[in-house]
């Protein structure tokens, strides 16, 4: 039995390979022609050293001076000489340049549009190859912008396995791809991208998790949601959705059926416009309760405009939440996409 392995580049790029039985991952990684950092290939060096963020795995034979005991812990590991027991992702201590290795570049067919409001358009792909396209929950792409050489950086909304891949943007007056979207755009276009980035994806299931989403911030979080759905898992998920407008709240139906389908998931939503119909007004932070947490042990993903992370992460400072893991993802209308964050 094969496994898949996620190694995640310092610049942010992600490449997939496929890990045979007994095979290392240095191994396995050389076949694909990524050359991740490696001397001694004995583990006698530490050249290799990586961290190993999700899944399982035999840490093979090394030395104390290439990893100690406190770094193994820790889920630092050795490519060299560990043998996956199920699927990783590992952050590998360099860029894809260095590895010799780039983001694959895809072609797709636009085979749907949703206008929600004024505000927010989203949209559907298909893609020939689509077996060929791997990547984590929450990660994104950058799409060039047809007619231009510019690209933008969107998250996928849908999960990773599905035959389509949709997308929510956020319509900015003069924006590249908002003014493509809100007045060329139509089923039949060709759009290309580039990926898949990032570091703001789901992780290992250990224990509870709360979701918080600002505006399109939600995207990436429904593509988590749909691979939690895949698993086999009661731990609680709970989700926080949190607009500006009644108008800009989109996917409700999604977070419905969500709801219905997998266990132990629940949502509240909040519109912070005061005039607003929604049962809930005001700002995520508002519907934060003690229990939701579990006296921090907790994993939480975060993904909204910078002003709503840094109000987030401001309130737990001050409420003294010290979460297990903290994941978070600010993005922004400009040219610039994503930034991704770390595990606090």
């Amino acid at each position: 039995m094969s496994f898949q392995v996620a190694l995640a580049f310092e610049d942010g790029v992600t490449r997939f390979i496929k890990c045979g039985p007994y095979e290392t991952v240095a191994d396995a990684s050389y076949k694909a022609r990524i050359n991740i950092p490696l001397d001694c290939r004995d583990g006698a060096c530490g050249t290799c050293k990586s961290l190993c963020e999700s899944g399982s795995y035999d840490g093979g034979d090394y030395i104390d001076e290439a990893l100690t005991d406190e770094e193994a812990e820790a889920g630092y590991c050795l490519p060299c000489q560990m043998t996956p027991e199920s699927d990783l992702v590992l952050q590998i201590p360099t860029t894809s340049d260095v590895a010799k290795t780039a983001a694959a570049t895809y072609s797709g067919t636009i085979t749907a549009i949703a206008r929600f409001s004024e505000n927010t358009i989203g949209f559907t792909l298909e893609i020939p190859n689509r077996n060929e396209l791997v990547f984590l929950p929450g990660q994104y792409v950058n799409i060039q912008v047809p007619g231009t050489t510019q690209t933008r950086s969107y998250s996928f909304s849908t999960g990773p396995y599905t035959r389509e891949l949709s997308f929510l943007v956020k319509i900015t007056a003069g924006g590249l791809m908002s003014e493509y979207l809100r007045g060329r755009a139509a089923v039949g276009d060709t759009l290309e991208f580039t990926g898949p980035f990032g570091s703001f994806f789901l992780r290992e299931r250990k224990r509870p998790a709360v979701l918080l989403a600002g505006g399109t911030g939600l995207a990436p979080l429904l593509s988590i949601l749909a691979k939690m759905e895949t698993e086999d898992s009661d731990l609680p998920v709970h989700l926080i959705y949190g607009v500006t407008f009644d108008h800009d709240l989109v996917e409700l139906d999604k977070l419905a059926a969500f709801r219905d389908s997998l266990q132990n998931f629940s949502y509240q939503y909040c519109v912070s416009d005061a005039a607003s119909n929604a049962p809930n007004k005001g700002y995520v932070m508002s519907l934060f309760t003690p229990e939701m947490f579990n006296g921090g042990d907790v994993d939480i993903y975060l993904c909204g405009p910078p002003p709503m992370v840094e109000a987030v992460r401001q309130q737990f400072l001050s409420d003294g939440l010290e979460p297990t893991n903290f994941f978070f993802e600010k993005f922004s209308s400009a040219a610039a996409g994503a930034a991704s964050g770390a595990a606090a």
